[in-house]
């Protein structure tokens, strides 16, 4: 057994864990990174070594260490989303950031609600960048392509909405099934003891953050308000003409409606409130505080906003997947998404 080295630090190097293991050190960075392509009795040894030195990577030499970019790709979803929009401009917000830590990030769009579609271009990465972030449905060949994307050696976190039966790495995002919850809480406060029905209008009960926000809203529905009859929740996929004659719907077919839940994106909803005169007496509760939702606040459209930092989880997403090459560790607190609620007396 090796003694263990002396380094100016008082810590063992990657090369000592290399000379160690007798392997290059090409191959225990490998091992370290848990890329592909190396033997079973090599990767022991590399991590025997590891165990034996109290080998600690040094966070500031690896990235000094780097002789290229690390890539990052994050994979959104494509049409006007004002939330997804907001999203991209954060990115564009944290390049510099990451040109200093020498990395990059580019953004593909994909319809996130065709899981073929999605998986293929998932899979199109593997050889494309270091890291994936997605933002994107709960589905088996999602969560197939993903398991893919981990096996080839990519590291996979996925954004706002999760898909935690795959192997990703990490989730960055709220807790849905809160948001769902608080959003039950307001409607039913706001409308108070009035008897009548209740319109829901998600995305796509496919995407998980929708399914739970879902799932949320109906426990706290059934077991805080009976007097409240959840209406069959209706799915837009995130289109404003759509959700807009969804809403019309709603406010032709059922006059006892007394509140509209949008779990998704809301552009649309407050058009067909207006247009039906009901923008006052229909307790109209949404996600994400993008502009439009803004103004509809201020005119008293929206009763209230569930929001999610875009700004944070950006960040986040990029710390995280940075940490993960250099193998720093991550502080929990530092990366929870709160869930924020605004009405129109405390926009920021």
């Amino acid at each position: 057994m090796s003694a263990k080295p002396e380094t100016p630090t008082g810590r063992a190097t990657l090369s000592d864990v290399a000379r160690e293991a007798q392997v290059s050190l090409a191959t225990a960075d490998r091992v370290l990174n848990n890329r592909a392509g190396v033997h079973a009795k090599s990767i022991a040894r590399v991590r025997e070594a590891v165990a034996r030195l109290n080998y600690r990577p040094d966070p500031a030499a690896a990235r000094l260490a780097r002789t290229r970019s690390h890539r990052l790709c994050f994979v959104l979803p494509t049409g006007d989303n004002p939330f997804v929009a907001q999203l991209n401009t954060e990115l564009h917000a944290n390049r510099v950031w990451l040109e200093d830590h020498r990395a990059s990030a580019e953004t593909l769009e994909v319809d996130v609600f065709e899981p073929q579609r999605l998986a293929d271009l998932l899979r199109s990465l593997k050889d494309r960048c270091e890291t994936v972030v997605v933002m994107g449905l709960d589905h088996p060949l999602v969560q197939g392509a993903i398991d893919e994307l981990v096996e080839h050696g990519c590291d996979v976190i996925t954004l706002v909405s999760d898909v935690p039966r795959s192997r990703r790495h990490a989730y960055v995002g709220i807790d849905n099934v809160a948001a769902g919850r608080t959003a039950a809480t307001l409607i039913g406060r706001f409308v108070g003891r009035m008897a009548g029905e209740v319109g829901v209008i998600a995305g796509s009960l496919s995407l998980r953050d929708h399914a739970e926000r879902h799932l949320g809203f109906n426990q706290v529905m059934s077991a805080e308000y009976p007097q409240l009859t959840v209406l069959p929740t209706l799915q837009g996929k995130d289109a404003p003409t759509l959700n807009e004659s969804l809403a019309r719907q709603l406010l032709s077919a059922h006059p006892q409606l007394r509140a509209i839940y949008c779990i998704g994106a809301s552009k649309g909803i407050s058009l067909a409130l207006k247009a039906e005169g009901r923008a006052r007496d229909v307790v109209f509760v949404g996600h994400e505080l993008t502009p439009a939702a803004r103004a509809d606040l201020l005119d008293g459209t929206l009763a209230a906003v569930i929001n999610q930092d875009p700004g944070h989880e950006i960040r986040s997403a990029l710390r995280q997947a940075l940490a993960r090459l250099t193998h720093e560790s991550v502080h929990a607190d530092q990366e929870r998404i709160r869930i924020d609620v605004y009405v129109k007396d405390n926009l920021p």
